[in-house]
């Protein structure tokens, strides 16, 4: 067989040069097809073509922009592709290629894609993910349709006839996703970082790697789901998805008992304010609203696992890890049990097919829901309740040094990854805890959030020069999304030059949270950013939370300013 050779070029984008040069070795793999291959740009290169492979190479492919050597192939059969070509397509460009017709994409080239992004708290990295797709598939030439899965529920809701026309279906989530809609179609599953960071390596990658949803819903982890396309562990994914179902709870529940006080003092809970408004909304919040969070977790993270199966079993779980007052460290432990305990049921007990319809109905919610009661009652309550209790009492307990220190770490974890697992892990922890009535972490980590895009968008200001056009003109953007605590609105910048900008913001992120827990400043609500400020009682000693705030957003921005280098 004849000896193709081929040269990628990326330029500045050396990571397209390498998703394509895969794509392609992928391609001619299946065609049976041998190849030597050269990557040339940013950050890749090292391989050049050997000339024994020069020597019996009878064709070369010259894909992308710059200098590709062309000259060490003398009267060789070439052709010169666009790298888009080649991440939209590369089998057909290859198959075209070896049988001497043009290369140019042909109409078939173009796929239809549907694609689901969704995030734990569903607001900035939904929607990130989601234009990161659409721009890269318009750029490709693709078809796309991106149903957004967010705080406020599904927006652009896929339709059947579309799911039916797609040539692949996309989903870059950080939670779980019912996949059940998606059965018998070529299926491929990421993180929103992926879609965020490189939409177009992304398209290819999908097209390529692809497979096959399997019938049952409940197969979530198999072949549909490649171990290469989720680059998060699994529990971390099942964790954010009981997260994002359990936020709304602790939301509603502690503006409601802010409220409660507004309306009827700081005694408005008491059995002898009964009958009144501000004794009617603290039921609402505090007896209804919170008591529904640790279920709320512990069904959802058992959802993530076994699908809907697994609600059931997880939400009784948690009630009890409620009950034995385990609180959200309980809830977590049954929502793993129940969610494993079912999947494993479930893959493992076989009916005759007229009485497979028990199983969801009867079957899996009594056996599961069985072995998480228990496990509850029996093996994890009492010893998870007596360490939720030993870290309350230190949380409420905080003062001076232990304080100071603990606002540091949460702090500027909030700065370190802007949304990613670092990220997430401190607001989550924040988050539960505001169940079991500790809330001085939660305003640590969301003042440690707002500091990064608004020192940011103070440095724009204050230096100019040490930003280009396009960053100063974002950087007013960056402070509206700061403000609502949308962390995400420092990434573009972090992207740009992490090795001094990363840095920065954990310090003035990191001053934020020390400042605010040594201080006393709590806050029961776990989002809203400086909206939050009005409502009464919804942040203890709101002075020094402005204060925390101010402190490390100067900090970070002046770190930028003087560790940035002047733009020409």
């Amino acid at each position: 067989m004849a000896q193709l050779l081929a040269v990628v070029g990326g330029g500045d984008l050396g990571t397209h040069a390498v998703l394509a040069g895969e794509a392609l070795r992928k391609a001619a793999t299946r065609l049976g097809q041998a190849l030597d291959l050269e990557l040339r740009g940013k950050g890749v290169g090292g391989n050049p073509l050997a000339e024994s492979a020069i020597a019996r190479g009878d064709s070369v492919l010259l894909i992308g922009e710059g200098d590709l050597g062309e000259d060490r192939f003398g009267t060789m059969r070439r052709a010169r592709i666009a790298i888009d070509d080649v991440l939209t397509d590369a089998h057909s460009v290859l198959d075209r290629f070896l049988a001497g017709s043009d290369t140019a994409p042909e109409e078939g080239g173009r796929k239809r894609i549907v694609a689901i992004t969704s995030c734990p708290t569903g607001i900035a990295h939904t929607f990130m993910a989601a234009e990161g797709i659409q721009a890269a598939a318009q750029a490709l030439g693709h078809e796309v349709r991106v149903e957004t899965q967010g705080s406020v529920g599904a927006r652009d809701a896929l339709t059947a006839a579309e799911i039916a026309a797609a040539d692949i279906v996309l989903i870059a989530a950080d939670t779980g996703v019912d996949r059940a809609r998606f059965a018998g179609k070529r299926l491929y599953a990421t993180s929103t970082k992926a879609a965020i960071r490189d939409g177009k390596g992304l398209i290819a990658t999908a097209l390529a790697e692809a497979q096959v949803q399997a019938t049952d819903a409940a197969k979530d982890d198999g072949p549909a789901r490649p171990a290469a396309a989720e680059n998060r562990p699994g529990a971390y994914k099942h964790l954010m998805t009981g997260v994002s179902f359990m936020l709304p709870f602790v939301v509603a529940g502690g503006l409601l008992i802010a409220l409660a006080f507004a309306f009827g003092g700081i005694d408005a809970m008491k059995p002898e304010n009964a009958g009144t408004f501000g004794y009617a909304l603290g039921e609402i919040g505090a007896k209804a609203a919170f008591a529904l969070i640790v279920p709320a977790l512990a069904g959802y993270i058992a959802y993530s696992i076994a699908d809907r199966p697994g609600i059931a079993p997880g939400m009784i779980g948690g009630m009890l890890a409620a009950n034995l007052q385990a609180g959200f460290l309980g809830g977590i432990a049954a929502g793993f049990i129940a969610g494993y305990a079912t999947r494993f049921l479930n893959r493992h007990i076989t009916l005759h097919r007229n009485l497979e319809g028990l199983k969801p109905v009867l079957i899996l919610p009594l056996l599961a829901t069985t072995i998480t009661g228990l496990m509850m009652i029996y093996v994890v309550g009492v010893p998870v309740a007596a360490i939720l209790a030993g870290l309350t009492d230190w949380l409420k307990g905080m003062q001076g040094a232990s304080a100071l220190v603990l606002g540091l770490v949460l702090g500027g974890m909030m700065a370190v990854d802007m949304g990613g697992p670092i990220n997430k892990a401190a607001y989550a922890s924040a988050a539960a805890l505001l169940s079991s009535g500790v809330d001085a972490p939660m305003a640590a980590v969301m003042l440690g959030g707002m500091t990064p895009p608004l020192g940011i968008a103070l440095a724009t200001r204050l230096f100019p020069n040490r930003f280009s056009k396009p960053e100063r003109e974002a950087g007013g953007a960056a402070a509206v999304l700061g403000a609502a605590f949308i962390t995400e609105g420092a990434i573009p910048f972090a992207a740009a030059d992490p090795l001094r900008v990363i840095p920065s913001m954990v310090a003035g992120s990191a001053v934020a949270g020390a400042i605010a827990l040594s201080a006393g400043v709590t806050l029961k609500v776990p989002h809203g950013g400086l909206f939050v400020l009005p409502i009464p009682n919804a942040v203890t000693n709101p002075p020094w939370a402005v204060i925390a705030l101010v402190a490390g957003t100067i900090v970070t921005g002046l770190m930028v300013g003087l560790l940035k280098k002047r733009t020409a």
